[in-house]
């Protein structure tokens, strides 16, 4: 199913979103002298410390050179891959063969994996996915031994080496650990020194690489701590309902920060309540409870509780979906299964049909949702077309939209693109020297100094 819905990426286009910088422009990924081999290992590239993920990127283009082909099929190849990990995970924690099948296939099929999928510049996302899983799998068995603690830290330092979000992993097994197998803290916590260790060591790495707050959103920039845990009480809302209804999906998206106290409000109530009842569950379904936490523990790198400049993407939920599909194909065959205990074989028979045939309308219609979507990545005009339509406030956009432009000759265009976005959204002052910037040199590059522009270009 995963391989229906995303095989047609293979013939995408790369596209001006961090693909250059990943691809293109990379010299770390165009030779395999030692040199080189030590940038792989040493440096950061578009603010971010992943070397194994740049590693496979030299291995394709290796293979495929400048042809976006190979790289799509790669991100393609290890999102399957993620999907039959997923489905081991789901199956080894919950014992039931329904939940494992409608977990993994909606992780496959969902429109909300498109940009993880279908961008190549994300294939960090894609690797470290697979490595945290594989993590998991071997961590969480039900009797674990000496090997698997050795297994887990190899598989966790391979998943922190493509990308930081890996840094929650030693929490997640932590809080499994004290929760679901009732171990005292002391001494789950003794087996995750290492591994937390390692995570603070990747953490300082990283952090010392984000320098830069260009290509995003910056309006929540200057937000204290409690501001940014209201913004994102409504954020987290926003993520459930993409996984429900996955509408409006778009490469950018701009939450509001202010003049949201009602929902705000609203949203806070609505996490408490669920929140009591979660907690309530603890002690007779431990692994709902822990399913809860996971989920907002994968979602706490990118909660800019450190400062980033994107409050939410669709790419953020690639690991995230997993508890919610999980909880809810483990709540409906739960409610199906208490029914069948006083049900007769009529009902009985009925029941599982229903499970059946709710299952695989999901899917159907996750399918449906993703074909529509996934052309949207098909290459930068497409991708940036659609943002114009759903985002068009949002500078970056017009940047984006007019970066497209030029490179397709259009810069005339362009030009004007830019200059409506001085107007119509309002850049801040690290945009607007950006997009005069732009302008300037475009104009004298074609030669077209009205007066009009050159006003424009001072003020």
């Amino acid at each position: 199913m995963g391989l229906i819905a995303f095989w047609p990426s293979v013939w995408f286009d790369f596209v001006n979103w961090d693909d250059p910088a990943y691809v293109a422009n990379n010299e770390l990924i165009k030779s395999w002298s030692p040199s080189n081999l030590y940038g792989v290992a040493t440096e950061t590239v578009t603010r971010n410390y992943a070397p194994l993920t740049i590693l496979s990127l030299l291995i394709d283009h290796s293979i495929w050179g400048i042809n976006p082909s190979g790289y799509h099929a790669s991100n393609v190849l290890l999102h399957l891959l993620n999907g039959v990990l997923v489905l081991l995970l789901v199956k080894q924690l919950s014992g039931s063969n329904f939940v494992a099948w409608i977990t993994a296939a909606l992780f496959l099929v969902h429109p909300v994996q498109i940009e993880t999928v279908a961008w190549i510049s994300s294939r960090k996302g894609l690797l470290s996915a697979s490595f945290i899983l594989a993590a998991l799998i071997i961590r969480l068995k039900p009797d674990v031994e000496a090997k698997n603690d050795a297994w887990y830290v190899v598989w966790l330092a391979a998943a922190l080496l493509s990308k930081a979000l890996a840094v929650v992993v030693p929490a997640i097994v932590l809080a499994y650990d004290v929760w679901v197998r009732r171990q005292k803290f002391a001494d789950a916590f003794a087996r995750q020194i290492i591994p937390g260790v390692m995570c603070l060591l990747l953490l300082l790495k990283t952090m010392a690489s984000q320098n830069s707050i260009l290509g995003g959103v910056r309006g929540h920039m200057d937000l204290g701590l409690l501001q940014i845990l209201a913004v994102d009480s409504t954020i987290l809302w926003r993520y459930i309902g993409m996984l429900f209804w996955p509408s409006k999906l778009c490469v950018l998206y701009d939450p509001p920060v202010r003049g949201i106290g009602t929902a705000v409000a609203l949203a806070t109530t609505g996490w408490l309540a669920i929140g009591v009842v979660v907690w309530r569950t603890r002690r007779h379904h431990p692994t709902i409870f822990w399913s809860a936490a996971t989920f907002l523990l994968l979602l706490v790198p990118v909660l800019n509780f450190f400062k980033i400049t994107t409050l939410m993407n669709d790419r953020y939920l690639y690991l995230p979906c997993i508890c919610v599909f999980a909880v809810t194909a483990a709540g409906f065959n739960r409610l199906l299964l208490v029914s069948q205990d006083h049900a007769g074989e009529l009902l009985d028979r009925l029941a599982t049909g229903m499970k059946c045939t709710a299952g695989m309308t999901a899917i159907c219609c996750a399918m449906i949702a993703t074909s529509q979507q996934l052309p949207v990545w098909k290459n930068a005009d497409a991708l940036w077309t659609d943002a114009m339509a759903k985002a068009p406030q949002l500078p970056v956009v017009r940047i984006q939209m007019a970066l497209t432009e030029h490179d397709s000759g259009q810069k005339r265009e362009a030009v004007m693109t830019l200059q409506r976005s001085l107007f119509e959204c309002a850049p801040d002052s690290v945009d607007r020297k950006r997009i005069v910037k732009m302008i300037r040199s475009w104009i004298a590059d074609l030669n077209i100094r009205t007066t009009e522009q050159t006003a424009l270009i001072r003020r």
